[in-house]
């Protein structure tokens, strides 16, 4: 039986592979997508993605997570600096959470340099482009099977 994990992207994640190349490179979310759910069916997990650029959608879809998913994958973008409403439902939820930031944000502007998201995050990968995605679920599956 598998485990599902919900995949959640915050604003201007649905303009990857076009927007700032330089920074967050070539590939689009449906090959976030793709190379995530080739990664999950060996590990014994299955995925489920959700993009919005409103706070509140995702954090309907944190809401909606606690009935269905046994982790959380998620790449917040600018609401990582900024929600602790996504961090208060993040809290709510009882499986496993892991933050994901393409780009590093450490060697970026300093405003960048705080996560509300991080205070709930059991994992937090930044730096190592959409593959950051992949490594996150490669750990969930680690974590999961013990």
């Amino acid at each position: 039986m598998t485990q599902l994990i919900q995949i959640i992207n915050g604003p201007n994640l649905n303009l990857l592979g076009k927007r700032q190349p330089a920074i967050y490179g070539h590939e689009t979310l449906d090959d976030v997508a793709a190379a995530c759910t080739a990664m999950a069916g060996p590990l014994g997990l299955s995925c489920a993605f959700f993009q919005s650029n409103h706070e509140g959608g995702i954090i309907d879809c944190i809401h909606a997570a606690r009935e269905t998913a046994a982790g959380i994958v998620i790449n917040p973008g600018a609401y990582t600096h900024t929600s602790v409403a996504i961090l208060d439902a993040l809290n709510a939820f009882e499986g496993l959470v892991f933050e994901v930031h393409i780009s590093n944000v450490h060697k970026r502007e300093s405003f960048r340099h705080h996560s509300y998201v991080s205070l709930r995050a059991d994992g937090v990968i930044a730096g190592f482009g959409t593959e950051g995605y992949t490594l996150a679920l490669r750990r969930l599956g680690t974590l999961l099977a013990k």
